[in-house]
């Protein structure tokens, strides 16, 4: 693989998984020796005129937002955040408040359609955050914020209007969802 096709890999790694990655993250991943992760670098790094920049604190390295669209960017999101949620939105928060922290499939469960976009806005927004799912590495829950809470004029999800009630509800209905599609797959086998 040569220096462009790494640094193109690398770019894409990091784009794609929207997190920092450590140099040894890279080279484990990448299975290349230092040199070229270096020169794979130095080509990101040197990249001018591109919506995106490689930052490297000598340890860490992350895409971030270029400098010379970053007014563009904050204009585009101070116009999104200041929309209104909608019912959609409403939805989505209520079922991570009171059913929460959930998967996107379990938001799409309990909504009954496609949630990702919503989701993307409440997070953009900093309403709810990503979380590492503690029972599958592989995916991630979602979960109200500290800001979500105070916009809310609360400390706890628990201290909602009727929470208990509320949790109880979706926990029936969703068990006799559950059971209806389990009685629905035994009489079609």
């Amino acid at each position: 693989m040569n220096d462009q096709e790494l640094a193109a890999c690398i770019e894409g790694l990091l784009f794609a998984l929207g997190k920092p990655m450590s140099r040894s993250e890279l080279l484990k991943i990448l299975q290349v020796e230092e040199d070229s992760l270096s020169r794979a670098l130095s080509l990101l790094t040197n990249s001018e005129g591109r919506g995106v920049v490689l930052v490297d604190d000598g340890y860490m390295l992350e895409l971030r937002v270029a400098s010379a669209v970053s007014d563009l960017i904050e204009r585009v999101r101070r116009e999104e955040n200041s929309r209104d949620l909608g019912r959609a939105g409403l939805e989505v928060l209520a079922a991570i408040l009171y059913r929460g922290p959930l998967s996107r499939a379990e938001v799409d469960f309990i909504r009954g359609v496609n949630s990702s976009q919503t989701i993307r806005t409440l997070t953009t927004r900093g309403l709810v955050r990503k979380v590492q799912n503690p029972k599958d590495e592989r995916s991630f829950l979602y979960e109200a914020t500290t800001e979500l809470l105070s916009q809310m004029g609360t400390t706890h999800p628990r201290d909602l209007p009727d929470f208990d009630a509320v949790r109880s509800k979706l926990s029936q209905l969703e068990a006799s969802y559950r059971n209806t599609q389990t009685s629905n797959e035994a009489h079609e086998s």
